[in-house]
């Protein structure tokens, strides 16, 4: 699989203080520790893998475990390894696929919407206790410009599968 090639022209001082400081912050927020605090101020006793794909599922409609994997960039099979823990601990069902029966889809139930309400909300008053002292402008330029990023992203990542897939395509 081709990547598409970096600029062949160094990356401005901004752009490199971003990106170290995207790094620090996903150490941070990834951190075994960091997790399990969150975990007990949430009240909800679940790993990594877990909240990241029941936050994947809230975030959209039902999905099969196939595109929840493409959509976290992780194997199938963790997928359904944690699918399969999650629905044994009532926190997902399955559900048949509308446009092909043999399928299923992946949904939270009221118990996952329940559990990641109570994770957001742990992580939103983390967050809130964090940037206690910034101004309600400087909230909403850092929202409004964490938004455009994660967007520019997106673009940029699907543009570069597409150009993988077709390599004659330009721009």
């Amino acid at each position: 699989m081709s990547t598409s090639p970096l600029p062949d022209v160094p990356a401005s001082p901004e752009v490199v203080e971003i990106e170290r400081a995207l790094t620090r912050i996903t150490y941070l927020s990834t951190r075994a520790r960091q997790h399990e605090r969150l975990m007990a101020l949430a009240g909800v006793p679940l790993d990594r893998a877990a909240v990241a794909l029941l936050r994947r599922i809230a975030d959209s409609e039902p999905l099969r475990p196939g595109e929840l994997a493409n959509r976290l960039g992780v194997e199938a099979s963790h997928v359904t390894r944690t699918v399969q823990q999650l629905q044994k601990s009532g926190y997902v069902t399955r559900v048949p696929d509308p446009e092909d029966r043999r399928a299923q889809r992946v949904q939270l139930t009221e118990a996952g919407q329940v559990a990641v309400d109570r994770v957001r909300e742990a992580g939103s008053r983390g967050m809130m206790l964090a940037l206690a002292d910034w101004s309600p402008e400087d909230l909403r330029q850092l929202a409004t410009l964490f938004h455009r990023m994660v967007d520019d992203f997106l673009s940029h990542a699907e543009d570069g599968a597409e150009r993988a897939a077709d390599p004659t395509r330009t721009g």
